[in-house]
């Protein structure tokens, strides 16, 4: 390979309808759709620095959506009738500051999209 990978440039994710997990995607979780173009039925959203990309072909990926408020983040998705597959639970606190900060705690979440992909939210 010529030169180290720095970022995460897109990921693809499952989706057996297009329409409806446009919908999801856009008005349920608030990510800006870039384009759809269908044929051949491809829809990418902007994930910060990373494409999303929503196709039929795609496998199912288990996303970390991160959140600086994940209790607050799961009532809204409760609001909206999404299924909450896991409570928000703390999962790690970091003593030594591997990942971030020394101390700082690290929740996760988990609920279904509308293709029932199981998606997380993490602090």
């Amino acid at each position: 390979m010529n030169g180290q990978p720095s970022t995460l440039g897109q990921v693809a994710q499952r989706a057996h309808d297009l329409d409806r997990a446009t919908t999801f995607y856009r008005d349920i979780l608030g990510l800006r759709h870039i384009a759809t173009y269908d044929p051949p039925g491809l829809v990418f959203f902007d994930l910060g620095n990373t494409r999303l990309l929503i196709e039929k072909a795609a496998p199912s990926a288990r996303l970390y959506l991160r959140v600086t408020d994940i209790h607050a983040a799961i009532a809204h998705l409760k609001s909206l009738n999404v299924e909450i597959v896991e409570e928000p639970q703390l999962t790690f606190t970091d003593g030594e500051g591997t990942f971030g900060p020394p101390g700082a705690e690290v929740w996760i979440a988990a609920f279904t999209d509308s293709e029932g992909n199981v998606l997380c939210l993490i602090t």
